[in-house]
This record gives structure tokens, sequence and C-alpha cells, in this order.
């Protein structure tokens, strides 16, 4: 690593001043930056550590559950009242990396890297979630805008995401077998915005809403209702893991089961 200050305020308006410096970063569970520290890809000139903000909680409000940008995978995947809400997001987050990974990693630190292969993007785009900074509240449809890429200002902070209660929900993942990442994921969801369905792992752009299967279940919410729909492979990854193609019949197959499992 190269040298860098470090700082662990207290407080959300010192961590955005903080990161108003150049070249500072935000420390929220590290699974990226660390790594990225490590092969010296990134040299911040200060490296600002969320864990004291006091952001990590789980609570219902009416008909929203809403989790602080702190909170980490394992904390979500074991949370009474996610599992009572939204079975879905639990399941989701215990299929995140290990358990080494899912003790670290925070849904606030997953959505603000939006990295092409997380699990956490495709269920706030399919839930319709809101991710709530500390300066403004951004829909998921508005906030995720590419690869690696959000509507975040670089000082920007999230600070809670609010999940919609959804009627019926699932979580369907083709894992790499050494970084459990999704080859492809997909979540379905019906709820308060009608059927959404999202593809991560998938996507040149990242996560993507998969237009023509929201079409199918909304007249018909079953798996069989997918049968005619197929997903074209342009625009979408191909690497050592997986071309185009086979990541198009994956998501379809996914797809299938997510809906078969809501």
């Amino acid at each position: 690593m190269y040298d860098f200050s470090y700082a662990k305020p207290s407080s959300v308006p010192e961590v955005v001043r903080l990161l108003g410096r150049a070249d500072a970063k935000a420390l929220a569970g590290g699974q990226t930056l660390i790594p990225v520290l490590k092969q010296r890809l990134n040299r911040p000139s200060i490296v600002v550590d969320l864990a004291a903000l006091g952001l990590a909680f789980v609570r219902r409000e009416r008909d929203s559950l809403v989790i602080g940008g702190m909170t980490r995978h394992a904390a979500v995947a074991a949370s009474a009242e996610v599992r009572d809400a939204i079975p879905a997001l639990a399941k989701l987050a215990g299929w995140i990396g290990d358990r080494q990974v899912r003790n670290r990693g925070t849904i606030g630190g997953s959505l603000a890297n939006n990295d092409p292969s997380a699990c956490y993007p495709a269920a706030a785009l399919a839930l319709g979630a809101t991710i709530v900074t500390d300066r403004r509240r951004i829909g998921a449809d508005d906030y995720f805008q590419g690869m690696f890429t959000t509507a975040l200002a670089a000082d920007e902070l999230v600070t809670s995401v609010e999940f919609p209660i959804a009627a019926r929900a699932n979580y369907e993942k083709f894992r790499n077998p050494a970084s459990r990442y999704a080859i492809v994921g997909v979540f379905v969801a019906k709820g308060p915005a009608g059927v959404r369905v999202a593809v991560t792992g998938a996507g040149q752009g990242g996560v993507f809403r998969h237009s023509a299967m929201e079409a199918a279940l909304t007249r018909d919410f079953s798996a069989g209702a997918l049968a005619g729909v197929t997903t074209s492979p342009d625009d979408l990854n191909g690497d050592i893991h997986a071309s185009a193609i086979y990541r198009a019949q994956l998501v379809d197959v996914m797809a299938r089961r997510a809906v078969a499992g809501a």
C-alpha cells in the first residue's frame, strides 16, 4: 500500500467534510477498498472510516423495511425483521461471499460501489428501493447509472436504504464457485411498484431491469409465463467464467427459478 492519512469521525457532517478532500476514500466494510489498496490500484490521500457513525440498524416502518448504510451482510441475513418482511432479502444477504465477507461487508458499501456482480443492486432495483443519503433521497431507477457508477456525489454518504415490502419476492443466483459473486443473479418482486425484475452479474452496464419479463409476469405471475421470453446476449458480459450467450441462458433459467420460489 501507499501511505495515507486515516480518520474515524463520529458524525456525518465530519465525514462529508473529510470526503470533500481531493483523493479521499470512504471505508465501510473494506471488501473492495482494501484489496484495491493492496494492489496499489488507488492512492487516496486519506481513508475515512465510517464505523463510528451508528448507521448499523434494521427497523420496520409501516410498509417499508429500513436498513442502515453500515449494516453488515451477516446482520441482514440473520435479522428477524428482514426475514419477516422481505425473506428474499435475507436470503440474498446470506449468499454474499463467505462468512468473513458477510461479517465485514456492508449494504451501503455495496450500493455505493455498484459492482456489476454484486447482489444488493438487484434487490434495490427490483424492490423499488430508495437510497437515502446525508442530503437527499434517490430512487433506485435513478441511482444506478452504469458499471461502478451511481448518482452519488464524491462526498455523499449512503445513510440508509428503504425497501418497500413486496407481496412476493425471490432471488436466485448462479454463483462463481470461488468468489461467490453472481455470474448471474435475478431478483423478482411483485409489490407497490408493480412487477419488477432486476438482473445482476450479466449486463455490461451493471444491474438492469428486464422489461420483457416484467410485462409477461404482470399478465401472469408464474414461471410458465416466462416460457416464451428470452434474453438477448447483446450487451451482456462475456469472460472466462461464462460467455454472453451462456449468461443470457442463465438469466432465463434464474428468472424462472426465482418466480417459482416467490
